[in-house]
């Protein structure tokens, strides 16, 4: 995560400028325990498999990955100058923590691992994103996805 006064201009303006949503009501969740529950990732940090083709510059697409890809197959492609791939590189865990789900599947902690976790550019307006959500929203009601792991870059 980059500190506001080390973003260059005129990024660190924009970043400034992007409007901050306020809430009347505070949320309150009630729902299965964890080790009932199916978990997906969504990552923002536009991986594609290898040999797929990158993520274009603000795409608000939204890409499914299979839980069966070998997380050594797996290659970043967003594109920021405040992105620091250095984590991803010592341990894909930190942007995909497939690995994780997997062992926490496997303690009984969490019910199981969604077939499908899904993938997006995070330097994108999220206003244009409506469709890649509503995307991810049917394939999660689809498999009964119940809870995520927001890994955002």
């Amino acid at each position: 995560m980059a500190r506001i006064e080390d973003i260059p201009q005129p990024t660190r303006d924009a970043v400034l400028a992007v409007p901050c949503p306020t809430f009347e009501t505070t949320p309150f969740v009630f729902g299965t325990p964890l080790n009932q529950r199916r978990v997906a990732i969504v990552s923002s940090a536009a991986l594609i498999p290898r040999g797929d083709k990158p993520f274009a510059v603000g795409s608000a697409e939204v890409r499914f990955l299979p839980s069966s890809v070998p997380a050594n197959d797996l290659l970043i492609s967003h594109v920021s100058i405040n992105f620091d791939r250095a984590g991803f590189q010592r341990d894909v865990n930190v942007v995909f923590p497939a690995d994780r789900l997997r062992e926490l599947a496997a303690d009984g902690v969490i019910a199981g691992v969604a077939d499908t976790h899904y993938t997006v550019m995070g330097s994108t307006d999220p206003v244009g994103m409506n469709e890649a959500a509503d995307r991810m929203a049917d394939q999660m009601r689809r498999e009964r996805i119940d809870s995520v792991i927001l890994a955002p870059v």
